[in-house]
């Protein structure tokens, strides 16, 4: 037969705890006591721990069904009251209790399941609001554990997700109006039968036409799309040619002289003939000085000296238009 949870470590000693409520006696005298994998139990270490006598012997954490977490937990509450903190002692048993308890962080973090977030980083985070509610519990209050932790737990996974689920970081102002915009969204689509218009959605949150568009813009803010993802149509071969970095458009470096082009244009029809003549060979013909020189029956300095006339006079005229 197991040995009752409530039935104090040491007998005779002055500081033991007194007996759990008759109501969760028998349930909590059922639980088996068998020792953890490793070869402890729950009490694992307490050689030289001076202010744990008195304390029920704890099982194995997994072995423990809710109604005996709920038990033990009043009776380590009791005792953490009595425990000075930054001791051993206040450690062991607290430390106990957030074990003891986990199994509320693992329930209300199967909340988040659908979330791209791992479920280990949700457990964590939701242990943190464990540890949190722990520290601000008060059994004299009369609460029972569970229903005091719960919404700090949940409240904690919330935090995280609003803090670190976003692609880009946004104030917390506009976290808040995307969930709005989203319920009215859904609600207006429901009456109307089609998508709500930003003045509708307006009207409907008693916000301004810029607000409402403010709102929509941030939430595109909150997931981002890798370049190298595979399309989700039909048109996706697999082999990584359609993802969306190859259809992206590329920079033309050509669309840097359009302006000049175009801003040549009347300056160059102001020329005379024969320095257009010169300025087509060069510079769309690729001729030499010496090659248009022979066409236009001009020595090789001539010519340059034309070009270079020619040049200074279009580089003058853009730079008054500027």
């Amino acid at each position: 037969m197991s040995p009752r949870l409530d039935e104090p470590r040491t007998p005779h000693a002055p500081s033991a705890t007194p007996p759990a409520p008759s109501e969760q006696l028998s349930a909590v005298s059922t639980v088996s006591t068998a020792p953890a994998p490793d070869g402890h139990d729950g009490h694992d270490n307490l050689n030289g721990l001076t202010g744990l006598d008195g304390l029920p012997e704890i099982p194995q954490f997994d072995k423990v069904n809710a109604v005996d977490a709920r038990a033990l937990s009043k009776t380590l509450f009791a005792r953490l009251a009595t425990l000075e903190e930054g001791t051993h002692e206040h450690a062991y048993v607290r430390n106990t209790l957030v074990e003891l308890n986990l199994a509320l962080v693992k329930f209300a973090a199967s909340r988040f399941r659908s979330r791209s977030e791992p479920m280990e980083d949700i457990v964590q985070v939701g242990t943190i609001g464990l540890i949190k509610a722990i520290d601000r519990f008060e059994l004299s209050r009369g609460v029972e554990f569970p229903t005091f932790a719960m919404p700090t737990i949940i409240g904690e996974i919330k935090r995280f997700f609003r803090d670190t689920s976003w692609s880009v970081r946004v104030p917390r102002r506009l976290q808040e109006l995307r969930i709005d915009l989203a319920k009215a969204g859904d609600e207006l689509a429901q009456q109307l039968d089609r998508a709500p218009t930003v003045g509708e959605l307006a009207d409907r949150l008693g916000l301004t036409h810029d607000e409402v568009v403010e709102g929509l813009t941030a939430s595109n803010a909150y997931t981002a799309s890798s370049l190298d993802a595979q399309p989700t149509d039909s048109d996706g071969d697999g082999n990584g040619e359609n993802a969306l970095a190859d259809r992206i458009g590329y920079e033309d470096h050509g669309l840097e002289g359009i302006e000049y082009v175009e801003s040549l244009k009347p300056l160059i029809a102001g020329l005379p003939s024969r320095d257009r003549k010169i300025l087509s060979l060069r510079f769309v013909a690729n001729m030499t000085q010496s090659e248009i020189g022979e066409e236009l029956n001009l020595s090789q300095m001539h010519v340059s000296r034309l070009l270079s006339r020619t040049l200074r006079t279009l580089r003058r005229g853009l730079t008054l238009e500027e």
